[in-house]
């Protein structure tokens, strides 16, 4: 396996693996996320895959199967009245095909991100997960991850 630079020849995979994130968060928030709906177009893809502020890896196998991905986003605060101006690494999203997981490639995933941010000069990486979405929680808690901040909600 190796992680690389996603490319818009892996954007039908991509969509596979999004659409399978799409599944668990309509699964555990119905009220929010539609069922079987794909995130981005292949247009919206290709943007974001040519972003250098917005990097896209992929985990992929020897015969260039994606096995699982990590959107990226970089955040800095430039002018803010109260934020200070540490560059972070946002994980948009990060993924491992559903058929492929518990071998450790969301780890790796992970591990390289953390590389990444770091050698990109970052002061902290950050992610949202869904609270609905018990094994996610439990395997960024399992990487060290910590809360930064809670997000809570009243529906009427």
């Amino acid at each position: 396996m190796k992680i690389r630079r996603a490319e818009t020849a892996d954007i039908p995979q991509i969509h596979n693996l999004l659409k399978q994130v799409c599944i668990v968060h309509h699964n555990g928030r119905p009220d929010l996320f539609k069922y079987g709906e794909r995130k981005y177009t292949d247009e919206q893809l290709a943007v974001i895959i040519a972003d250098d502020s917005k990097p896209v890896f992929v985990a992929a196998d020897d015969d260039n199967k994606v096995m699982g991905y990590v959107f990226c986003i970089f955040e800095q605060h430039t002018d803010s009245n109260v934020l200070t101006d540490i560059k972070t690494l946002y994980i948009d999203d990060l993924c491992v095909d559903e058929n492929l997981r518990g071998m450790h490639i969301g780890k790796q995933l992970y591990d390289f991100a953390v590389s990444y941010a770091k050698s990109s000069g970052c002061y902290n990486l950050t992610l949202n997960v869904w609270s609905c979405n018990k094994k996610a929680m439990k395997f960024y808690e399992s990487c060290g991850l910590k809360p930064q901040k809670i997000h809570l909600e009243t529906i009427f």
